[in-house]
């Protein structure tokens, strides 16, 4: 095993280094693994971003599931990532540990809340890392950072071992430079599975692509279909400001109900906004939340009826090249309103999701996501190394 590089990015936590041998010999044989701050390393506090929370909680007794497979694929741990306080974030900034630093686009964020994972991957002081995504939190990065990215199936990997957030939405993804070791970590996660048989449908999600800015979307759908996305539909029938609704309502339900209590009683030293954000999850209505459940049943089965046969979405993965450290608050709400939209047609209904690099915006990276049918996790990440190599030869790299 080589010696770590130094950190001259801010990907890692401060201090001394977590690092661990890998268990057994495998298909990912020297390769180092970074993991982000929400999953339970043994012996190591999961510290979540935030101090308070990190001084409340002991060690970790056990590798979380995911970790444990992947030593035992034969990478070995590289070190602990610095999360976006209790993931509640998508722009990569912590208060309390920094913002990592974008090695892509030194003055822009990295996207978050899986901000250390993707900078210590597109930094080269990891091959790999595992991330969380709840609304975007793996896939943001993957994009701001020019990576590849998954977030699978809802329930695919296990989340034990890992920091609970909102846990109807909650995912353990992983980011990676190249499709093909995307693909080899994916194997070792979901285990042995057959692939389906078939080229997919690409279809694009033409409202998705009318949201995001300009040149983006102009080189984004050429990209799309460039791969063979010939039919589009549109995902939200008008109604995206519903889906995100939908969303923060029922991320912030759960939310108050996993981490509300710990809030309560301790009253932890937060950022300013991840605070704000907090305490906006103390009103919301139960009559809210049921009528929030019941659109939830019916996207989700619209998604599940769009994506038979083989369908796959492909859309833009943000509607924008990337975020300044410095941007407004307006820059930032309009982000989010979007983002968090875009992202939810994944998490609504449980899909997996790809993120694959396609080309540059103004020196900035942009990435297609291609969302499948629940449990078609294998069928993407088959499909992951073909469809980059035919994006780098089309010139969309």
């Amino acid at each position: 095993m080589m010696p770590a590089p130094p950190d001259l990015f801010g990907a890692f936590l401060p201090g001394a280094r977590c690092t661990a041998l890998p268990s057994a010999a495998g298909a990912l044989d020297g390769m180092a693994m970074a993991v982000k701050d929400l999953i339970d390393i043994e012996g190591a506090v999961t510290g979540g971003g935030n101090p308070d929370w990190a001084a409340d909680h002991a060690p970790a007794s056990r590798h979380a599931p995911c970790v444990a497979t992947l030593l035992s694929s034969g990478a070995h741990l590289c070190g602990k990532t610095i999360t976006d306080e209790l993931a509640f974030s998508l722009e990569g900034r912590n208060a309390h540990y920094g913002t990592p630093l974008n090695p892509q686009l030194p003055d822009c964020l990295p996207g978050g809340s899986s901000s250390g994972s993707a900078v210590a991957v597109a930094a080269g002081l990891a091959d790999f890392a595992l991330g969380t995504d709840t609304g975007g939190s793996v896939r943001v990065p993957a994009a701001f950072c020019g990576l590849a990215g998954f977030r699978p199936t809802h329930g695919r990997v296990s989340p034990e071992g890992v920091l609970p957030f909102a846990p109807s939405y909650d995912t353990v993804g992983w980011l990676a430079r190249s499709a093909s070791l995307l693909a080899q970590v994916g194997q070792a996660l979901l285990g042995p599975s057959a692939v389906a048989s078939g080229a997919p449908r690409l279809c694009l999600a033409a409202d998705v692509y009318a949201m995001a800015e300009p040149r983006s979307a102009a080189l984004l759908k050429s990209a799309a279909e460039a791969l063979g996305a010939g039919a589009s539909v549109d995902v939200f029938e008008g109604r995206a400001a519903q889906w995100l609704r939908c969303y923060q309502v029922l991320q912030g339900a759960e939310i108050r109900h996993t981490l509300g209590p710990w809030i309560a009683a301790r009253k932890p030293r937060f950022g300013r906004d991840i605070a704000a954000r907090f305490a906006s999850t103390l009103d919301i209505a139960d009559d809210d939340i049921r009528d929030q459940q019941a659109f939830r049943l019916i996207v989700s089965a619209r998604l599940h009826r769009l994506l038979a046969d083989g369908r796959v979405l492909v859309l833009p993965t943000v509607q924008v090249p990337s975020l300044k450290k410095d941007a407004s608050g307006a820059a930032l709400s309009a982000f989010y309103e979007v983002a968090l939209a875009v992202n939810a047609i994944a998490g609504h209904a449980g899909l997996p999701q790809l993120v694959l690099p396609a080309g540059r915006v103004g020196g900035a990276p942009v990435s297609l996501s291609f969302i499948a049918q629940a449990g078609m996790d294998e069928l993407l990440l088959a499909q992951a190394p073909r469809w980059a190599a035919q994006l780098q030869a089309d010139g969309f790299r």
